[in-house]
């Protein structure tokens, strides 16, 4: 019984220091002048700078993106993200083109939450949106974060697109 609770004491002990050392360098990844590129995967929708691929009865439709951002304070990143998609089906609709600017602040650290004004163009349209979005950092290193984001993109143009939700999975590099 001695050795049982002695070695979960020091089980804790060894969790609760290694916590700490996460803390600290998580921390250092989202502080005041570092850098974030950001590539996220989810589901070809509205504004998308997203890498997906999907295929409905023979018509493929794919998307590919990437975003960047600086942190001008400790977690609070300023960002910008471009993005391309395009699908085969008989609608003889070019590619769709998608830029994304906006904010992403990381509540204690670890929590992710961003506000963005994205705008597609497809064939000389363009559509407009607002997205919010919320998610959870899971640091997997010091400078590497898997990002599980659900995010809610709200259409300016409610003539041409509707307003829908996304389910994403960021993978971030902090420098």
């Amino acid at each position: 019984m001695k050795k049982l609770l002695l070695s979960a004491l020091a089980v804790c002990a060894f969790t609760f220091s290694n916590a700490q050392e996460d803390e600290k360098s998580t921390s250092s990844a989202l502080s005041q002048g570092s850098i974030v590129v950001e590539a996220n995967t989810g589901s070809w929708t509205t504004g998308n700078t997203a890498f997906s691929l999907s295929s409905v009865d023979g018509d493929t439709a794919y998307n590919f993106g990437v975003e960047g951002g600086y942190f001008i304070m400790d977690n609070l990143a300023i960002k910008a993200g471009l993005g391309y998609g395009d699908a085969s089906s008989e609608d003889d609709i070019d590619g769709t083109f998608t830029y994304k600017v906006g904010a992403k602040y990381y509540a204690m650290g670890k929590f992710p939450v961003g506000v963005d004004y994205t705008g597609t163009s497809t064939d000389g349209e363009a559509v407009s949106y607002v997205g919010l979005q919320g998610g959870y950092a899971w640091f997997v290193a010091d400078n590497i974060s898997v990002e599980p984001t659900v995010r809610y993109n709200v259409t300016l143009d409610d003539e041409k697109a509707e307003s829908g939700f996304q389910g994403l999975i960021g993978f971030a590099l902090h420098f």
